[in-house]
């Protein structure tokens, strides 16, 4: 099994160049576009020479961090008003001390669970990616693996019986390789795969083999992998083989549920921890005055909150994986059982068979568990990235121990998120009481199709209460009534709070931006990165000042069917009158004609010929009376036509009688 570590989205660059500095090298009366490409270039500069020296500074307390890590905390540090950094200016270098000084305390921080929570943010998203990216990475790094042996027998030129040996010798440790059908140091793997190998491809076509071009020797290589590893498969399905084999689909069955019910252990985990922690907090800011740090500290509790919200978000994310796997692997399972019964079908009681009948199945078999062990890979780096985030929660449990809190709640009703959603069943939103404000539209579950489906700002959590109760996180109610503004919806966790937001959506939206500022892990908790993605150009602020402006450009892309109906062209179609006029004269003009056609030899059989006529009317004619005439037959004789003795003319007889006599 392989473990990958794939690069971040946005690269450390990218996240500091997000940060709100601008370190501007040039005057203000400097304002050329070539100095403004110059500016920014620089500006990248130091930026880089400030996440490298927090790098090293860290590594010289015993602290080993990523550049990424590093320039997400730059960020964080720029953007929290409580450090008071000022973008409106040059950055000076009292400036890049301080902000220097701000990163390492927090990046050394070993008690702090916002520090962990962006930790955990950063490892995710540098080692988590779509199965696709899983699977394609694999295969990268497998056939990087294989290019040595696969170059040594692409460009092998073989001549003496030893090096031809050397070389089937090679093919079959490729074929082992590239299948992962047991190991090419073991005596009966490689035995097993020879013998598979030379019924399909014996030693003496390898002259035919060495003939072929690079390419079509590659291509041959995985056609000879995928018809080997058929065979074996087949024979360890009948018992006669499979040596090295593992049994990939039984392993599957037991590591899959094993991997699910650890997921869902650690889902329960976290959350029983977030309800807690929400009972707590919602305990303590009930006092009032709130207590003083000392005796609990409610900031660090809310920090623990958003740590394991994240976790529990993350561990979501991985049982929808492995689900996904689960379901891959019974449908390859039923489709390997089908091909096995069909192939043995195929070969059953037959001394011979065609290879043109067996060899795609083979194909089509080894396709199959190569289906098999992508799930695997997967299901272990599923497994590496569940096991590797764990860490990142340690601080928070090792803070407030269930045994610290519950002296704290045992009074108390620790609530659930559906217990919460239950109290506020049925208490909705009446859409009428906002009918002065049609930038908001409301939407119900009966009126809404796919309401459980909808993309729900804050990722379904109540931005009244990120604002009202400082950054506490509280699932929402889309029961209440999911509030459409600009083309966002939220969700709040009761009436009040919605009625409250829907008053001025727009400051409690910059007010929740306000708060991730505070706390820069909310920004991917809550999916607030639109937020604070996208920064003016420095000139082009007011006063040269550094502002934050909406994105109101993306890249997209649409394709339109040429014809969405379906085609329905009358071919003969004819709007000019004339020509239609002269299509009636030319058919008029071949009622009069005859078709007439003729065979020879030389024609006939050649071609099929048809011709149409018009069929002659049936006519009759009736009169008066009926009468009938018969007249006498013409008859002569004629005499002398070979000649007569003495007479030298031909004499002529008419023997017709005459009418009266009949």
């Amino acid at each position: 099994m392989y473990s990958y570590c794939y690069g971040n989205k946005h690269s450390a660059l990218n996240l500091g160049l997000h940060c709100k500095i601008r370190i501007s090298l040039l005057k203000k009366s400097e304002t050329s576009a070539h100095q403004l490409i110059m500016s920014r270039a620089q500006a990248e500069s130091v930026i880089k020479n400030i996440i490298r020296e927090i790098v090293q500074e860290c590594a010289s307390k015993g602290h080993s961090l990523s550049e990424t890590l590093v320039a997400f905390m730059v960020k964080a540090v720029v953007l929290d008003p409580r450090n008071e950094f000022n973008v409106d200016r040059t950055l000076t270098k009292d400036d890049v001390q301080k902000l220097i000084k701000y990163c390492v305390e927090r990046l050394i921080d070993v008690r702090s669970p916002s520090l962990d929570t962006i930790k955990m943010q950063v490892y995710f998203d540098m080692n988590y990616t779509s199965r696709r990216e899983f699977l394609d990475e694999h295969r990268r790094v497998l056939d990087a693996r294989l290019t040595p042996v696969t170059r040594e027998i692409t460009d092998s030129r073989a001549r003496t019986r030893e090096e031809l040996e050397s070389l089937y010798r090679k093919i079959v440790s490729y074929v082992l390789l590239r299948s992962g059908l047991g190991s090419p140091t073991d005596i009966a793997v490689v035995r097993e795969a020879t013998a598979a190998l030379q019924s399909v491809f014996p030693q003496t076509e390898l002259g035919t083999f060495m003939s072929l071009t690079k390419r079509d020797k590659e291509r041959q290589l995985q056609e000879l992998t995928l018809i080997v590893s058929g065979i074996r498969l087949f024979n360890k399905e009948c018992g006669k083989g499979g040596e090295g084999i593992d049994d990939l689909p039984g392993i599957l069955n037991e590591a899959i549920p094993a991997t699910t019910q650890n997921v869902d252990i650690e889902i329960q985990n976290s959350q029983q921890a977030a309800f807690r922690y929400t009972t707590l907090v919602e305990s303590l800011q009930q006092h009032d005055p709130l207590p003083s740090p000392s005796e609990f500290p409610i900031q660090l509790l809310k920090d623990s909150l958003i740590n394991v919200r994240q976790h529990e978000a993350f561990l979501r994310i991985l049982l929808n994986d492995i689900i996904g796997c689960a379901q891959q692997v019974e449908m390859l399972v039923n489709q390997l059982s089908a091909r096995m019964e069909q192939l043995q079908q195929t070969v059953q009681s037959k001394t011979a068979v065609p290879t043109a009948q067996v060899y795609p199945q083979f194909i089509s078999i080894s396709h199959l568990w190569t289906c098999f062990q992508d799930e695997m890979v997967l299901l272990s780096v599923l497994s590496n990235i569940l096991a590797s985030i764990e860490p990142f929660t340690r601080t928070q449990r090792d803070m407030f121990p269930e045994e610290l809190v519950a002296p704290h709640i045992q009074n108390l009703e620790v609530k659930t998120d559906e217990q919460r959603i239950l109290e506020t069943m049925g208490n909705r939103v009446d859409p009428a009481d906002f009918k002065d404000n049609p930038a908001i539209q409301w939407l119900f579950p009966e009126t809404t199709k796919n309401y459980d489906r909808l993309l729900l700002q804050y990722r379904g959590c109540c931005g009244y209460a990120i604002v009202k109760y400082d950054r506490l996180l509280l699932p929402g109610n889309p029961d209440i009534g999911i509030m459409q503004y600009q083309e966002k919806l939220y969700v709040f966790s009761s009436k009040a709070a919605a009625y409250e937001f829907a008053r001025n959506p727009e400051e409690y939206i910059t007010l929740v931006g306000e708060a991730a500022k505070k706390s820069p892990e909310l920004i991917q908790l809550l999916e607030l990165h639109q937020q604070f993605a996208a920064i003016s150009p420095y000139s082009q602020g007011e006063g040269g000042k550094l502002i934050e402006k909406p994105v109101t450009k993306s890249d997209s892309g649409t394709q339109t069917d040429t014809h969405i109906l379906e085609e329905n062209i009358v071919k003969d179609y004819e709007w000019n009158e004339w020509e239609l006029r002269r299509k009636a004269l030319k058919l008029a003009n071949l009622r009069s004609k005859i078709t007439k056609s003729s065979q020879t030899n030389l024609s006939n059989l050649r071609r099929q010929n048809a011709t149409q006529v018009y069929l002659p009317k049936d006519q009759i004619s009736q009169t008066k009376t009926t009468g009938q005439s018969n007249v006498p037959k013409p008859q002569v004789f004629l005499a002398g036509l070979r000649g007569i003795r003495g007479i030298r003319t031909m004499v002529k007889v008419d023997l017709t009688r005459d009418v009266d006599e009949i």
